[in-house]
């Protein structure tokens, strides 16, 4: 059933300033009363961690060229009073998604009509060559028209400020209060052609020369003889990775043919994302055929990417997100020591959600581990704090993304790829291999298992169902998981860690954010947060041991499996 605030909703996409396109897709599920319609507009598009992202269609919680228009002639009015006697510039990329050329466009249309300069990407380019060219164009903000990993049926934007980082608060409240000061009809979309600057190749050549000098190390010797696989899963990695490679002098690389076009269907893969080991499983595939030492894959917009390496039996297997951060996370601290600039005022980002080997991955280097909420937007505003005072090694998440350097100031696959490869390329002609390196940090400072089960709740109900989620983990505390008395209650919403032992409170130093971590005496966490880009709750396990040997690796890593099957078992998930 449709209510009248729906239906009088969406009767007013029946009339101007909306195309006779727009309005003949609503009139449409109109007449067949579909209950499509109350799902199109029981609500406004919002940011979420990663931007605004979601389904294409005509309505208020759909991409299309009004929703982003809106808030385009928002984020307009807002830098036009942050910078009131400024030129103001502005620099848009977009992916190899369905329509993101069209709304690159229609969104360059509307910044220009506010007397914006715009510097327009001639085509597709990685998410991070958009961080690279807002700082190298000194813009005001930037935009980059992607859905990430998410479904075909997906689109979206990320809205960069003048560092080059994806905006954080206070700056995101109050661009949603000038777009929520708006109506459609106060859009702007006559262009004015001669403030949009098409740029492409100089551009290029620079991001990938600094992806390149930040990834490399000068005892890296050999990389002709990494013998590599790579897929773009039919995204904007096509456009850099290849040239990273061949500049940092890797000769040795087959590209997954079968996913080297860009396409927005994905048609070879079930979900174009790294996290999913079936979408490497082509590139596997050929890796195994050829004999290949390392499987990189990146996700559509080329700011995460999954790596596969041959285990201790020659096996490939899928490193996760966490170990993949910490294996890079290692090399690039010790690259740093062997530079000479380690001298304690260094730091890596991480985040609250991700795996605690990092601290001690960065501890034994003399190194501080900064931790903030999910979101590369947040590593960069550690580095823009830090500015002057620490110099930002790294940082990287649990969910496939690692940023090297602050050249750019976003997690960033094409260094990430090249750095991956230089790990694998000084292991090999040492007589190791990548996952032997992993084991060793195990061995060194204990084996630290990780492992995420995302619970999908789509539609109003399912929205209510996670917010009800949320409150019955707060109301009702868990006290005891797998045998072990809960320690620690970690509020991110009310901003209070609570020891659930003695009841003591205490304040937690990071912003506000609808999340909670469970954590025992001996370690173990779980961690549960909604997703702010998809309609799913997130429940993060980690839980670790020392490993006694490395030869016996498999044993501890099979204790802690158990261990994890188990807390799964008791949550009843």
């Amino acid at each position: 059933m449709i209510t009248t605030e729906i239906l009088n909703k969406a009767k007013q996409w029946l009339q101007e300033p909306f195309d006779k396109e727009t309005q003949e897709e609503i009139k449409q599920l109109i007449d067949e009363n579909s209950t499509n319609l109350t799902d199109r507009f029981y609500k406004d598009m919002e940011f979420g961690t990663g931007g605004m992202r979601g389904i294409m269609g005509a309505g208020t919680n759909r991409i299309n060229k009004y929703t982003l228009g809106k808030n385009t002639q928002g984020l307009s009015n807002y830098l036009q009073k942050t910078f009131p006697d400024k030129d103001l510039k502005v620099a848009i990329a977009f992916d190899c998604r369905h329509n993101s050329q069209t709304f690159a466009k229609s969104v360059a249309d509307v910044f220009s009509a506010n007397n914006i300069k715009v510097y327009l990407f001639e085509d597709l380019r990685p998410t991070p060559e958009l961080s690279y060219a807002v700082r190298e164009l000194n813009c005001d903000a930037g935009l980059v028209l992607t859905a990430s990993h998410n479904p075909p049926e997906y689109n979206g934007y990320k809205v960069y400020f003048n560092d080059g980082a994806q905006i954080v608060p206070p700056q995101d409240g109050e661009i949603i209060n000038e777009i929520n000061a708006l109506s459609f009809s106060d859009i702007k979309f006559d262009a004015k052609e001669e403030l949009i600057e098409i740029i492409g190749e100089e551009i290029d050549e620079k991001f990938t020369d600094a992806a390149v000098k930040n990834a490399t190390s000068k005892n890296t010797k050999n990389r002709e003889n990494l013998k590599i696989v790579f897929t773009p899963l039919h995204g904007t990695s096509i456009k850099g990775v290849p040239e990273a490679f061949d500049k940092a002098g890797y000769t040795d690389v087959s590209i997954v043919e079968e996913q080297r076009e860009p396409n927005g269907d994905f048609p070879t893969v079930k979900s174009p994302n790294p996290e999913e080991p079936e979408a490497l499983k082509m590139a596997i595939d050929l890796a195994k055929k050829i004999d290949a030492d390392i499987v990189i894959g990146t996700d559509p917009d080329c700011d995460r990417l999954g790596i596969a390496v041959k285990n201790l039996n020659e096996e490939l297997v899928i490193l996760n997100g966490n170990q993949t951060f910490a294996v890079l996370s290692n090399f690039l601290i010790n690259k740093w020591k062997e530079e000479g600039k380690i001298n304690g005022k260094q730091f890596i980002g991480s985040t609250i959600v991700s795996t605690a080997l990092i601290n001690k991955i960065a501890d034994s280097y003399g190194v501080e581990t900064k931790i903030g909420l999910t979101g590369f937007k947040w590593i960069a505003k550690m580095i823009r704090e830090a500015e002057g005072k620490q110099d930002f090694i790294g940082g990287g998440e649990e969910s496939f993304g690692f940023m090297v350097g602050d050249y750019v100031r976003d997690k960033d696959a094409v260094s990430s790829t090249i750095l991956a490869c230089e790990i694998a390329a000084q292991a090999k002609s040492n007589g190791s291999s990548v996952y032997l390196e992993l084991l060793k940090l195990y061995k060194e400072h204990g084996f630290y298992k990780e492992h995420l089960i995302s619970v999908v709740k789509k539609g109003i109900e399912g929205a209510n169902e996670i917010k009800q989620m949320m409150v019955d983990l707060r109301e009702n505390p868990i006290t005891e998981i797998d045998g072990e008395k809960i320690k620690y209650l970690y509020d991110y919403q009310t901003s209070i860690c609570t020891n659930l032992i003695s009841g003591e409170e205490s304040a937690i130093e990071i912003p506000k954010s609808n999340v909670l971590i469970y954590e025992t005496e001996n370690g173990t966490k779980i961690a549960a947060r909604p997703s702010g880009t998809e309609p799913k709750i997130k429940f993060y396990f980690s839980v670790n041991k020392p490993m006694p040997s490395i030869e016996n690796h498999h044993i501890t890593e099979t204790e802690l499996d158990d261990k994890i099957k188990r807390i799964i078992k008791e949550l009843k998930l």
